[in-house]
């Protein structure tokens, strides 16, 4: 297809595809001559996933990249990656300094309480700890209980992610991973909402329909 089938088939303006084109975020299509080339089912899905992580996720485009980049070349460890993934995702976190003797006492205490083992410096420690001191400054610090109920529905989906990772194929889990945890994690806390919106009313109006 030409580019201006693109565009339709995706819903994206063809100025827009030429600079994802031009940024290397859209591998380039099959060239045709010295202004036209070819595009493929490939190039349809790489840019509604360009679309979903800078839409629905609200990825910056830089941000996009990084995702993208890892996806296109993993390296070697998986879990490694998917680290990287999640540095590259909302909400920013700086690092740790090293100077702290506890730079991250929130997120440090609630792995301890959880019982889980997690490496000090996954991006995702920083992020904790700087929501759970949020949550404590404003007023309404995490209890243990909502701490252990928190821990038990994320530590469950987690698992169900994981266990149906693509493992006969590298290449696939590393993308169904990094992509499954930029794209799900806003279903996550949507889904939250609902249940909220759901169980209130039941609550509150237990004779509505």
């Amino acid at each position: 297809m030409r580019i201006s089938e693109l565009a339709a088939a995706t819903g994206v303006a063809v100025a827009t595809l030429k600079y994802y084109l031009r940024e290397g975020l859209l591998h380039a299509g099959e060239a045709r001559g010295a202004t036209q080339a070819d595009y493929d089912a490939t190039h349809v899905r790489r840019v509604r996933l360009i679309r979903a992580l800078t839409g629905s996720v609200g990825l910056s485009l830089q941000q996009a990249r990084a995702i993208l980049d890892l996806v296109d070349e993993p390296g070697d460890d998986l879990y490694e990656t998917l680290g990287s993934a999640v540095s590259a995702l909302p909400p920013p976190t700086a690092e740790p300094d090293p100077s702290e003797p506890d730079p991250l006492p929130h997120a440090r205490a609630a792995m301890e309480r959880l019982g889980w083992r997690v490496h000090p410096t996954y991006a995702g420690m920083a992020q904790l700890d700087r929501a759970l001191a949020a949550a404590s400054d404003a007023g309404l610090p995490m209890t243990d209980e909502r701490l252990d109920a928190y821990g038990r529905a994320m530590h469950d989906i987690a698992g169900f992610d994981l266990e149906r990772l693509p493992g006969d194929d590298p290449a696939a889990s590393v993308e169904y991973t990094v992509l499954g945890t930029a794209l799900y994690e806003p279903v996550v806390l949507a889904l939250r909402r609902l249940a909220h919106h759901e169980i209130a009313g039941r609550m509150l109006h237990p004779d509505a329909d």
